[in-house]
């Protein structure tokens, strides 16, 4: 009988799956980062507990072009400045990226609030376009020009947090008290320009970051880097705590426990 590819794989297929995750080459990535300060209460009102506000009340966007082989991907991220004890870093809101393989990983292993969307970044000379789209809205764009390099920053380590659950089965809220996963970020360098310009935030009841407005912007730069992850559970968080937060993942919670037909079509 010829192989049934649903059917299960042997252990070697398995490890060998495994290790070939753990052997990734360095992969090079095009980005667009842009920081500013926010409305201190906006901020804070996005920030499940046990995650803090900071001091400064930043917001972070980071809009990537990263060239796959056989396909290029566009990455994007929202993210707000949070604590959580004493480690400071960031909590992402929205993660758009332009295929599903990059979405699988991070959203059933680390949680991340990734979804499918439209991210562009495109360089003409000095200019620099940029943009985070959904369901037909830029809901950021960042236009700017390069205005010189900027000094190769030493390698890095930086946090992002993400809750990770499952909602319950039965609609009435998780099937596990959620957890709270810091993952660490190794990051390096290799080029970085300075880029002066703009961010704008547009309305979309699907991604509504324009919540979130450019009160000061501290910098946008342009540049290439690589890094790696590892992510921990550092603790379960109370699931009633949360549950006023599951609306942050999905662009309708009620879509989460529509049923498909008892017969499956």
């Amino acid at each position: 009988m010829a192989r049934v590819r649903y059917g299960p794989r042997g252990e070697a297929e398995i490890v060998a799956a495994r290790d070939a995750n753990t052997r990734l080459p360095d992969i090079w990535s095009t980005g667009v980062v842009a920081v500013w300060e926010s409305d201190p209460d906006a901020v804070a009102a996005v920030l499940p507990p046990p995650l803090k506000a900071t001091a400064r009340p930043l917001v972070r966007v980071a809009i990537s072009k990263v060239e796959l082989p056989g396909y290029p991907l566009g990455a994007g991220s929202f993210a707000v400045a949070a604590a959580h004890g004493g480690v400071e870093g960031w909590y992402p809101l929205v993660m758009p990226m332009t295929h599903e393989r990059a979405l699988i990983g991070g959203r059933e292993v680390f949680g991340e609030p990734k979804k499918l969307g439209e991210v562009t970044l495109e360089r003409d000379g000095s200019t620099v376009h940029a943009v985070m789209a959904r369901h037909g809205i830029a809901f950021v764009e960042v236009r700017g020009t390069v205005i010189g390099p900027l000094p190769v920053p030493e390698p890095t380590r930086k946090t992002d947090f993400y809750f990770k659950f499952l909602p319950a089965v039965d609609g009435s809220g998780f099937d596990t008290d959620p957890a709270l996963v810091h993952c660490v970020r190794g990051e390096r360098v290799r080029r970085l320009e300075r880029v002066t310009g703009d961010v704008t935030l547009r309305e979309s009841a699907y991604d509504p970051v324009a919540d979130l407005p450019v009160r000061r912007l501290l910098e946008i730069t342009i540049g290439e880097k690589t890094s790696d992850q590892r992510g921990r559970v550092v603790e379960r968080v109370d699931a009633q705590a949360l549950l006023p937060y599951i609306h942050q993942r999905y662009d309708d919670p009620r879509h989460v426990h529509d049923g498909p037909p008892e017969d499956g079509a």
